[in-house]
């Protein structure tokens, strides 16, 4: 399995070239996934659809059911307040030998009825069945009870009502719409037979605009207990079996959701329960949906290639670009690998990831070459530096040597001051010279003050009154080599400018915080702003000058440290220098 896998997979997709690698890559992780996103969404987009048409019919009909029963609420009220009208049970009971007796009834039951009719606009006739011989029937207001009445099925249905209202379509007929009838028996507590029947008559249009608004995109229907459609969109249903219509069998309407085809087609029903028994049926075909979710689906899809197509375009553009430019980096490898080190010069290659390769490398060749003429030269300077080096090594010991044969001859003629300073002189560049170290103890720069001044002393015998307050503490410490002894030298050279006045010199050290601060006071004719900001400009032919001084210190330890100078004419100068308390920790050799 693994040999066939290393056989027809891996080395046919490793000997495509990158082009054609980032085709069939693109084609693995964007055609194929786009197709399956397209069936999923297909089914999601139907699944959702149905969930919110089912969610819609849902409201729909109860909406419906509401206005269904608000409205035969109105008319039971309307009923019941003719039922209980005392006058007009008088009027139709009562009996009549004269006209006018019987007008004077006629004028209250055409009142009352024209009133109802004017307030209630659904009404196409209203009317009063009256089994009264002696009140004349007019066959608009008052009807009479004939033996035909008696037997139609709205008699039956009133014989059986208890004195509740009944309901009852009448189909359309040629010319005549379909109607609603809604009767009820006309009976009081005093008379135990029924004087009359109230008969409204109510076009089947006014319950069908209950639901008109609804049926732009399902079908929604009326029917009674039995099943039989009342109300409906195509008045050529009216008077027909909704269950046989849907499919159903003998098992009548199911309440609730339920499945069933319509006219051939599966389709989503929704059943509602009014009150009085009848049922408002909502129904929409699934073909509707699956057409809505395959019309979104196929607009993906469009879309979809659409941008495989423009992808394409770019990745192919893109193949290119990388391909030709991996090219190039392949064409330098190989001419480095056969020594050329010559650059390419090729043009610029972008900033991204290949093109900062193609100018690394472009800047590793020249290195390497660079690299090369250097280890040359190095070998042709390697012994004039070990020469260099050597005579570093003589020069110092020449100069003690050579001071120590002063010293001698110093001793031999009995001239002690000679021997000072020629050994004060030795210790000073013992110590400055340090073996080419920058960093020294402080105690070891104390010191190499200290011979600094032993000879300044001898020079300027009188003249000179230092003195020392160093906290122990701070000897161990670390600081730049010729930190004091510049300052000391300054103060000996601008300072002391009268032979007759003694110049007093203090050499302090304390810890500050985290922080050495040594410092130089002086009490000799002091300077000017402009002199002092003059000292921290160096000058040539100036030795290591206080500019130095402070770049040393800065260099090594940071901006924070470094060097301050404080100086009025006439008083003196004091220099602080700041150092912190880290580096080396040396043991010192002596106290100050």
């Amino acid at each position: 399995m693994r040999y066939l896998y290393h056989k027809w997979i891996y080395l046919p997709f490793v000997n495509l070239s990158f082009r054609s690698k980032m085709f069939v890559v693109f084609v693995l992780v964007t055609i194929i996934p786009m197709l399956l996103f397209v069936y999923f969404s297909f089914e999601l987009t139907k699944s959702k659809l149905t969930e919110q048409i089912y969610i819609n019919m849902v409201t729909s009909t109860a909406q419906i059911n509401k206005n269904l029963e608000n409205k035969l609420d109105s008319y039971e009220r309307i009923s019941a307040s003719i039922y209980l009208d005392n006058r007009l049970s008088g009027y139709l009971t009562s009996e009549y030998d004269d006209t006018p007796s019987y007008l004077e009834a006629y004028r209250f039951i055409g009142n009352s009825i024209d009133t109802i009719k004017t307030a209630y606009m659904d009404f196409d006739e209203v009317f009063i069945y009256s089994d009264n011989a002696s009140l004349p029937k007019d066959n608009y207001y008052v009807h009479p009870v004939t033996d035909a009445t008696r037997k139609s099925e709205l008699f039956h249905l009133l014989s059986e009502s208890h004195g509740n209202l009944v309901h009852m379509s009448t189909p359309q007929t040629g010319n005549s719409p379909a109607m609603f009838t809604i009767a009820r028996l006309l009976n009081n507590n005093q008379i135990q037979y029924p004087y009359g029947i109230l008969v409204f008559r109510i076009p089947e249009s006014a319950i069908y605009s209950l639901m008109e608004k609804e049926t732009d995109d399902k079908d929604i229907f009326i029917v009674n207990e039995d099943g039989i459609i009342l109300s409906a969109a195509d008045k050529q249903m009216l008077n027909t079996s909704l269950p046989k219509l849907l499919d159903l069998g003998e098992n009548g309407l199911p309440a609730g959701r339920f499945d069933a085809v319509y006219k051939g087609e599966k389709a989503i029903a929704v059943s509602n329960t009014v009150k009085n028994g009848w049922k408002t049926v909502s129904v929409f075909p699934y073909e509707r949906i699956i057409h809505e979710a395959r019309s979104f689906s196929n607009l993906i899809l469009v879309i979809s290639l659409a941008f495989i197509v423009v992808a394409l375009l770019l990745i192919y553009i893109t193949a290119l670009l990388f391909s030709k430019r991996i090219t190039i980096l392949i064409k330098m490898v190989r001419r480095v690998e056969r020594g050329d080190f010559t650059p390419a010069g090729h043009r610029n290659l972008g900033n991204d990831e290949i093109g900062q390769l193609h100018f690394a490398f472009d800047q590793m060749t020249v290195r390497l070459k660079n690299l090369i003429t250097e280890v040359y030269q190095k070998e042709i300077s390697g012994k004039e530096a070990e020469l260099e080096l050597l005579q570093a090594q003589i020069n110092p010991h020449f100069l003690y040597n050579t001071l120590g044969s002063i010293s001698s001859l110093a001793m031999k003629h009995n001239d002690p001051r000679i021997q000072n300073m020629v050994v004060n002189l030795a210790k000073f560049y013992r110590i400055s010279l340090n073996k080419g170290k920058s960093i020294l103890p402080i105690h070891e720069e104390l010191k190499l003050t200290q011979s600094y001044i032993a000879i300044q002393t001898t020079r300027f015998e009188g003249q000179l009154n230092v003195t020392y307050s160093v906290d122990e503490a701070i000897l161990p410490h670390s600081t730049v080599k010729l930190t004091l002894q510049p300052f000391v030298e300054n103060s000996v050279v601008h300072a002391l400018w009268d032979q007759d006045n003694r110049l007093n010199i203090h050499i302090k050290g304390i810890l500050e915080a985290d922080d050495i601060v040594l410092s130089v006071i002086d009490d000799g004719v002091g300077m000017s702003q402009e002199t002092v900001e003059s000292l921290l400009q160096e000058r040539p032919g100036r030795g290591y000058g206080i500019m130095n001084v402070d770049r040393r210190i800065k260099l090594k330890f940071g901006e924070d440290y470094g060097v301050n100078v404080f100086s009025r004419p006439g008083i003196g100068t004091t220099v602080q220098i700041r150092l912190p308390q880290k580096g080396v920790i040396e043991a010192p050799d002596n106290g100050i």
